[in-house]
């Protein structure tokens, strides 16, 4: 096995990198474990990350360019997703101080506060579809609190590893602090069964989820699982269909359609379905094949030919289930993982494309005769990552969403992401949360202290 960079446009190797060795991977946790217990003061963490942030907007071009031909993503995306990551990395170098100060505890036996402290090495296992934002959602916040990091990427994309790596390097994040490895999954198993190792974060698929998650609960070990999602975007008879149309597509083709919270699931009252269905279809015929480097192109390739292949079998199972295909549902012919927007419909219950998650530029579109029936299309999944609810009345609006399974909620718009909001799910979706003061609290020990008043123990029981 071998981390390689494949041009998904052209279908050819650019580097191929080696594994680490077992010796080179314990030698990477004695020194996170020996940083650990020396990794300096907060200001000097967060100065580190404030650096890191202004040298992500000063190499975009360059980082960008390596997203582009790791994984295909449109050069503007990647673009954007550089300056989000800058974003992070600058938003917890501001904040990090406010969201570990001493918090003060309103007890009845004296003085009490709860402390925030860094647990210790932890490792972060990434996937490929936004090869640095992944990462900083995990280090930013962890650096800041004083956790040391192991970091195994995903194997496409190991330049924009090295890139990472490197960015952190020269803003001076001293040895050990964080530590990009090129690992096996057997390699990263030994890493969770190490007691050095406090802990393991997850971006990932379901299947990894479960390996991980059970393998960092045997050794009783704090994890974190960001997994699938097959997000509703819901659309009531009150709102603009063409508006809501344009959001749902956003939503859903941003990244060739490969984020966890794209808009997967179109579900429309039946007052406006056909209006919405039609600018829907109206907009994806818009999306036509071309070079991610290119900036006029409006469809990239998939992240690999493995990916599009499996795409593309779920399409076929789907329609071989009783599922219509109203567009696409081809790959054009070419080098090229292309995938054409597709819109699947009369997607039943017993069809498995019901509750699966497609990672592509494909929509599920299902037609509901109210708002009650939409909610229950939309509840009816084993994810529950994040969605949206599109309808010009406010109030109606929060009721909504509050009865929706999810663990993010966008009411008028697709999702999206920012520092300051959480992010993560619930049910198959995964736990924990990433960004925000939410994301932080994660990896950190919660510590009570207590100033024990005995004149106020006249009431205790010992």
């Amino acid at each position: 096995m071998s981390y390689q960079s494949v041009d998904p446009y052209t279908g050819k190797l650019l580097k191929s990198f080696p594994l680490h060795t077992d010796e080179e991977m314990q030698a990477a946790l004695s020194r996170a474990d020996a940083r650990f217990r020396s990794f300096g003061t907060l200001a000097e963490r967060t100065a580190m990350l404030k650096r890191a942030a202004s040298l992500m907007i000063e190499r975009r071009e360059e980082l960008a360019a390596l997203i582009t031909a790791e994984m295909g993503k449109r050069i503007h995306e990647s673009r954007d997703e550089v300056s989000l990551s800058a974003a992070i990395l600058e938003y917890y170098a501001e904040h990090a101080s406010g969201f570990l100060a001493k918090r003060t505890l309103d007890s009845t036996v004296g003085e009490a506060w709860v402390e925030f402290e860094p647990i210790g090495v932890l490792v972060g296992v990434e996937p490929w579809n936004y090869p640095y934002y992944q990462l900083v959602r995990f280090v930013g916040p962890n650096i800041a609190l004083g956790n040391t990091i192991l970091m195994k990427h995903a194997p496409g994309v190991p330049q924009c590893a090295l890139a990472f790596e490197k960015i952190l390097i020269d803003a001076g994040a001293p040895d050990g602090s964080y530590i990009n490895l090129f690992l096996s999954n057997e390699q990263v198993s030994t890493l969770i069964e190490d007691p050095r190792v406090q802990g393991i974060a997850l971006t990932g698929s379901e299947k990894a989820g479960e390996s991980l998650a059970s393998q960092a609960g045997k050794q009783l070990k704090k994890s974190t699982m960001e997994l699938g999602g097959n997000d509703a975007f819901i659309v009531l008879e009150d709102f603009d269909p063409k508006l809501a149309a344009s959001f749902a597509v956003l939503g859903r083709m941003t990244n060739a359609g490969q984020a966890c919270v794209g808009s997967k699931r179109f579900i429309a009252v039946d007052a406006i379905a056909d209006e919405f269905l039609d600018e829907v279809l109206r907009l994806l015929a818009g999306f036509v094949p071309g070079d991610p480097t290119d900036e006029a192109t409006t469809l990239a390739p998939m992240s690999s030919k493995l990916a599009q292949t499996r795409l593309l079998d779920q399409v076929q199972t789907a329609i071989a289930n009783g599922a219509k295909v109203l567009m696409g549902g081809i790959a054009p012919d070419g080098p090229g993982a292309f995938m054409l927007p597709t819109v699947l419909t009369d997607v039943a219950p017993s069809n498995p494309a019901f509750r699966q998650e497609f990672f592509g530029p494909v929509v599920l579109f299902f037609r509901a005769k109210d708002e009650q029936e939409a909610l229950a299309i939309a509840n009816d999944s084993p994810f529950g990552l994040g969605g949206s609810i599109c309808t010009a009345d406010p109030e109606r609006a929060k009721r909504l969403a509050s009865q929706l399974q999810s663990g993010m909620v966008f009411l008028n718009f697709s999702a999206l992401t920012t520092p300051e909001l959480p992010f993560g799910g619930v049910k198959r979706s995964g736990f924990g949360r990433e960004l925000s003061s939410f994301g932080i609290e994660e990896f950190a020990n919660k510590k009570m202290i207590c100033i024990v008043d005995p004149a106020k123990l006249t009431n205790m029981v010992s």
